[in-house]
């Protein structure tokens, strides 16, 4: 009886000896893992500094979006275009300035009276704002007729043929659903370096623009004629 006694002594001991030493190694196991700090890491500090500051730029690009860029009226968006190329201007400036009828995007010799409308409205805007806009459409002469006196025209023979060193205003528009997409630069007409830009989004919320661009096709017709 006292052999069998010493037997179960033993193997309890051996048991808890080989579930301590289990313990123990796991432990070390563990510990040596937790010796890894990613906040210590200098690869991941640079990799995450990133994009923390790429999340505020495009908080800061939202918001400009929701608040500048996008507009619901056409007023708006001609202030918008006129506010961003002040505040974009690279360099200051008091060179003159002129401003052309804004292009299709897909069509650089086409306009139409909205392209004339946003080129017009910001003759004004950015007058109103400092720059140094000039009109280069002013004839040599005042004409008169029995309706009225003209100074501008789009005669090439009644204007000058050479205007002094200046900037140029140019800007495209894009017809899209429910949204006309704008864009403008200020460029030296010398070297084609861009001195200012702007975009804006004109949101009419129309199924058709065509009431915006004033090219709706005529209503549909039916001919009538007697039954024979």
């Amino acid at each position: 009886m006292l052999k069998t006694f010493i037997k179960s002594c033993l193997s309890v001991t051996a048991v808890a000896l080989l579930a301590s030493g289990c313990v123990a190694t796991t432990t070390n196991n563990t510990s040596s893992n937790d010796n890894f700090n990613p906040k210590l890491d200098t690869s991941v500090q640079k990799e995450n500094a990133k994009v923390q500051i790429t999340k505020e730029y495009l908080k800061v690009a939202q918001d400009k979006q929701f608040n500048i860029t996008t507009q619901n009226s056409l007023e708006g968006t001609i202030d918008s275009l006129a506010t961003q190329m002040m505040r974009n201007t690279k360099i200051p400036t008091n060179k003159p300035v002129l401003v052309t009828s804004f292009v299709r995007l897909d069509n650089f010799k086409e306009t139409n009276e909205f392209g004339r409308v946003i080129g017009e409205s910001l003759i004004n805007e950015l007058s109103n704002r400092g720059f140094n806009v000039i009109e280069f459409r002013g004839q040599l002469n005042v004409s008169i007729d029995e309706n009225g006196e003209y100074f501008i025209s789009r005669d090439i023979s009644k204007l000058k043929e050479k205007i002094p060193n200046t900037y140029v205003v140019v800007g495209t528009y894009s017809r899209q659903y429910g949204k006309v997409v704008l864009n403008a630069r200020v460029v030296d007409n010398i070297s084609g370096r861009i001195i200012s830009s702007s975009r804006a989004i004109y949101q009419h919320n129309k199924r058709n623009d065509c009431v915006v661009f004033k090219d709706c096709k005529p209503p549909r017709t039916i001919k009538i004629v007697k039954e024979e």
